[in-house]
């Protein structure tokens, strides 16, 4: 599925929007902004549905047709250069965040000097007009968009076993889990902290949320969007664009459960330790270990299950390391 702009050649860069990441230079000197803010009290995420509320009542089950806010849900497509490489379904808003940290999670840049620009696409037609993101790489970075074709079409296909997709993300790895060190008490107030800051989750009770937390339980960034793998990315993508990455030393918290591809994301990302308040898969769990992960699940009313790589979680009252907000 390819939303198209109007034209499908190279846009006019005239109501193009940019944003530029931090040290690196826009190609043709083109000025860059920020993803533009939402207008005052207005919500890409959330819209309204009319419904038929039934709820117990004084005489039995009553009904009340009303509007209910729901999650908004849209494709977006991501190109490099004009060229289409992915749809994606996703929350609106943050969506810098999210081409960001897809392209950095599932190895397409190594590093955030990597990403040169990034703009929607200035022809789109309505409703369209913020569902297409084109992005512009540094000199620096390599890509090979046949070759990204072959890799997609490789990993969609029958045959390609758990230990093959392991190796392919450990090649890809370009940072190695730091050690350090979280207790337990600062382990179980992270479901809570996580719900607590779910702004939309509010509103709707249907979106999904990462969160990213130092050492001492402080909360470091959060996105919440209406898949899980994409709040993963949006949380990446906003250390991404500012030309950093993710604090080593710090706890992923993911509010639904812990996939392959979750796994893959943080270690892509430079991170050593996942939380969920849900189970990881079986391979999510090998992929863990293999890549020196701490991955701990079913993180619900002070119990937890403990996975890979215990060392980091500390069972008795001890003075955890830190990591600086940058926030």
């Amino acid at each position: 599925m390819l939303l198209l702009c109007s034209e499908h050649t190279l846009p006019s860069f005239r109501n193009a929007t940019y944003y530029s990441v931090k040290s690196n230079v826009l190609p043709r000197g083109l000025n860059c902004v920020s993803e533009p803010p939402l207008q005052s009290g207005v919500s890409t995420g959330v819209t309204g549905r009319t419904i038929v509320a039934v709820r117990p009542g004084d005489d039995g089950m009553e009904a009340v047709t009303r509007s209910d806010p729901v999650t908004v849900e849209e494709p977006l497509e991501i190109r490099i250069d004009d060229e289409p490489l992915a749809v994606v379904m996703r929350t609106p808003g943050n969506d810098f965040d999210l081409v960001a940290g897809f392209l950095l999670t599932e190895g397409i840049v190594v590093d955030p000097a990597h990403l040169g620009a990034l703009t929607y696409c200035a022809t789109a037609t309505p409703p369209n007009e913020r569902n297409v993101v084109d992005v512009r790489l540094a000199p620096a970075a390599r890509f090979d968009a046949d070759k990204l074709r072959r890799n997609f079409y490789a990993t969609s296909s029958c045959g390609v076993c758990g230990k093959a997709s392991i190796d392919q993300v450990k090649m890809q790895s370009q940072r190695q889990a730091t050690q350090f060190t979280v207790t337990e008490q600062v382990l179980a107030d992270l479901p809570d902290s996580l719900r607590q800051a779910q702004a939309q989750f509010e509103r709707t009770g249907s979106l999904h949320a990462a969160g990213l937390f130092d050492a001492t339980g402080r909360m470091l960034a959060l996105r919440e969007d209406v898949g899980r793998h994409n709040a993963v990315d949006k949380l990446v993508g906003s250390f991404v664009l500012d030309g950093e990455w993710p604090p080593s030393a710090s706890v992923l918290m993911v509010s639904g459960r812990t996939s392959f591809e979750i796994v893959q994301k943080a270690l892509l990302a430079g991170l050593g330790f996942i939380a969920s308040v849900s189970g990881p898969s079986s391979l999510a769990v090998d992929l863990a270990e293999e890549g020196g992960l701490t991955l701990v699940g079913f993180l619900r009313h002070g119990s937890y299950n403990l996975y890979t790589h215990t060392g980091r979680l500390l069972r008795c009252p001890a003075q955890p390391t830190t990591t600086p907000t940058r926030r």
